[in-house]
Parts: C-alpha cells; structure tokens; sequence
C-alpha cells in the first residue's frame, strides 16, 4: 500500500496531545515526523508511567510519539538556534502547539520561518487562539470542557462534571491533521505555505455547538442532567443486577421497539412522547421505567433483549474490560508494542482509519528520548566532532 505524505517532513515541536497528535496522524500517512524534546525530555513523556516505580517514559508518549523520531534540542541557546534554522530548511511543515511569544523565543513564529524557507507551513495549536482578549491565556483540554458549556450540561444537582477522556485535545489534532493536509495541497496548486490556527476553545465550541444554538434561539437556560439525555428518551445510564448499560432511544422507530420490549406500547399515544424533545422534556418518566426494566436482568440479559429489537445499547466498560472486549480484539485497533526497559509488550492504540489503498498501519513505536539525535544531525551537515561538541555545551 501507498503512503499518501511519503516524502513530507514534519518537525514536531508539540506538547501533550494536540500538537503531537496532530503530527502523528501525519505520520500515519506517511510523513516523516520528527519530534523534538527538552534535553531531560518533556513534560508529556512521563505522564501516565507505566512501572509500578512510577518512573520511565509513559503511556501518553508511547501514543502521541509513534511512527516519529526522537531529537532532544534546546533551541534557546544560540546553536540550537541553528539547528532549528537548518531542519526547517528540510522541512514541509511545523506543528507547535505552544504560547505565541515561546514561538517568538524559539525562532518558530510564522515569519520566523518564512525567512528561513518560503513555503513552509506552520500549524500553531494553542489553548485560546491568536485572537481575542484570551489569546495569551495557556490552558489544557479541561478549559476547552469548563468554557464550552460541557461540564456544565454533563453535570447533576448543579454540581459541574468533565468528561475524563481529553476529547477536546483530540478533535484539536484531528483539526490540525485537516488543516495541514488542505494547507499541502494548497501548497502542490500554487507554491504558497501558510499559517493553519487551531484552538482548544474553538474545538470545544464545535462540539457544543447544537446546545449553543438552542440557547441563543429559545433562551431556555438548561441545567445538567449527568448522563441522561434532554432532547430524547429513554436515553441514560440503567443499573442492571451486576453493572450498568447506557441505552439511547433517538427518534420514533426506537421509541416505538423500546415501549413494546418493556410492554409499555400504549405510550405510543401518549402527547407527553410524540416527539424527541417532549420525550426529552418527559425524560424522568422514561427513565425511572427504564431503570425498573434494567434492575430486574443481569446485564447480559438486558442487552441481548435489547439486541434483538435493535435498540442501541451498550455496556459500561472498565478500562480491563475493555482490553478484554472480543470485538476489539477482532477490529486491531489496538497494536501491541515492546519498548526499551518494558518486560512486557504495551497496547498502543492505531489510527481509527482503514483504507483500502493507503497504509495507516503503525509502523514505528515511540522514540527513547533523543534517540534519533545523532542521525538527524548528521543528515543536516553536523559532524561527528561537532555533534560531540554541541552535546557537551547542552545543546542537543
């Protein structure tokens, strides 16, 4: 299979997820993608370690770092000012999700780089975005959940919840991948780099938007229900003899397999449920019933009923069940990896897109910090004496 971005090269000057993971769905498709560390490495290497000592590269670096090569590099000191100018030299694109004026400091602001090489491309990820009086703000995937309406609406008894998943820091590199892909082919049509902006709080916004659009329409100041849907119903979580399934019942087909499962079809009369938002409106009628129907099976019982009228559902799933999960098994999603100083190997997950004609199969685990240094230097004119030297001046 091909690789659509063979030949492009990325340097990866990212922090935590949405700069890194933009770059690594780059890499999924080909790109060559360099990262580039602090000297004792970054900050994001060590989160989530995986030994019991609690000490070692982590699970957000084994995700974030795969199909990459590892460059430690400080770019403050005068030389490594120079090594940043010659790999830009190489480069197509250059992803930061970093404070505008670090970007000024480290030589990796948009006209920075355009003295260095004409076309390249700099996708600049921050928390607030280049605009605004929060432009100067720093933030993680917490703020984009808090300041989005999310956590508010996702909460219960006026008391706020965020999701534990970083979802908003996702769909930022997911935005970035995008924008980088559009910003190449723009390149390939008339020569031109540019500039791509994403935002944790633009992101966040996305996402939130249809709850926005509500507000600003119909003024009607909603509160947080936790896990149970406003806008139809049955749609929550229900304790069952030994776990939890969530159900979600959207539209008039489901509702009406759903009252005739539970034997409650002469609902189907009823003005309370005619549609999705009075079914929303009326949602504590349909889920106190609901929770009855569930408390009364064993959680394998409850979904194979509900299967069988295809009605969506679903088990609630701690993190070994779901590494047990036998469908997960089958799709390989997850791919495991050996790792220097690991005895056993680690499940790393694969991006979630299969083509027919491209190749998205991880191909490289996550790089040992610096582990690629000596290479990369070398393939930009640095000799060994020098390489030895800028080692021993804490450069690289």
């Amino acid at each position: 299979m091909s690789n659509v971005l063979t030949g492009i090269r990325v340097l990866d000057f990212g922090r935590y997820i949405a700069g890194p993971y933009c770059a690594t769905v780059l890499s999924d498709f080909g790109a060559e993608v360099i990262r580039i560390e602090k000297l004792a490495g970054s900050e994001d290497r060590y989160i989530t370690p995986l030994k019991e000592d609690q000490t070692g590269d982590g699970g957000l670096f084994m995700q974030m770092g795969q199909n990459k090569k590892g460059l430690t590099l400080n770019p403050m000191k005068p030389e490594g000012r120079e090594v940043v100018k010659r790999l830009v030299k190489t480069a197509d694109v250059v992803v930061a999700n970093l404070p505008i004026e670090t970007l000024e400091a480290m030589g990796l602001d948009y006209e920075s780089l355009k003295a260095i090489k004409e076309d390249i491309i700099l996708t600049h990820g921050s928390a607030f975005g280049d605009e605004g009086p929060y432009k100067n703000r720093v933030g993680f995937d917490g703020l984009g959940q808090a300041m989005s309406g999310a956590m508010y609406l996702s909460g219960s008894n006026g008391e706020p919840r965020k999701l534990y998943g970083p979802y908003v820091d996702f769909t930022t590199a997911l935005m970035g991948a995008i924008g980088t892909m559009a910003a190449l082919r723009h390149r390939d049509m008339t020569g031109e780099g540019q500039v791509i902006n994403t935002s944790l709080f633009g992101s966040s916004v996305l996402i939130s938007s249809v709850s926005l659009m509500e507000q600003a329409m119909l003024q009607l100041n909603r509160v947080g229900t936790a896990n149970r849907a406003q806008g139809a119903g049955p749609a929550d979580t229900f304790k069952t003899k030994d776990g939890w399934v969530l159900v979600q019942s959207l539209g008039w087909p489901l509702f009406e397999r759903w009252t005739k499962l539970i034997g409650e079809d002469h609902w189907l009369s009823d003005p309370r449920f005619k549609t999705d938002q009075s079914r929303g409106d009326h949602n504590e009628i349909l889920s106190e019933r609901m929770a009855k129907w569930c408390a009364e099976r064993t959680t394998k019982e409850a979904l194979a009923e509900m299967d069988a009228v295809r009605l969506p559902c679903g088990p609630v799933m701690s993190p070994q069940e779901v590494l047990d999960d036998p469908h997960l098994k089958a799709m390989g999603q997850l791919t495991e990896i050996e790792y220097p100083g690991f005895d056993k190997k680690i499940p790393v997950s694969e991006l979630p897109i299969k083509m027919s004609k491209t190749d998205t199969k991880l191909k490289r685990r996550a790089p040992t910090l610096g582990e690629h240094t000596d290479e990369i230097m070398k393939s930009l004119g640095y000799s060994s004496e020098e390489i030895a030297d800028l080692r021993q001046k804490r450069v690289i």
